[in-house]
């Protein structure tokens, strides 16, 4: 687990999964690391007026949107470890067969690079 140093600039992402990782029933704790965070602070302080919005507002969507993408990736690693190759493989194998390839789907050929030119 990466540690948020107090004092030093961080990524708002860093700051945000840091929170994710300390729970965020611990208000202390986010209190903590939102001061120990000024510039991080005062840039999501920025960003959520010009949206419009109110940092609470910011800082709650910010989280949200990376529970989901913490989520979304546990949820594919999990798919990932459960997948059968071999079927995989076999369905990709039989995609399509005998059926020509729709409109726009047509492999475009590869450009000759301009060394490869015959010699006249």
């Amino acid at each position: 687990m990466r540690v948020i140093a107090p004092g030093r600039q961080h990524r708002f992402s860093d700051l945000v999964a840091h929170l994710i990782r300390m729970h965020l029933r611990r208000p202390a704790v986010i209190r903590q690391l939102l001061n120990a965070s000024v510039p991080v602070l005062e840039e999501v302080r920025r960003l959520a007026e010009s949206e419009g919005i109110a940092l609470n507002q910011f800082i709650n969507v910010a989280v949200a949107e990376k529970l989901s993408a913490l989520r979304t990736q546990e949820y594919f690693q999990e798919r990932a470890r459960r997948a059968d190759m071999k079927k995989a493989l076999a369905i990709l194998a039989r995609a399509g067969k005998g059926n020509p390839p729709m409109p726009g789907d047509e492999l475009i050929p590869p450009r000759r690079a301009r060394g490869n030119r015959a010699a006249s």
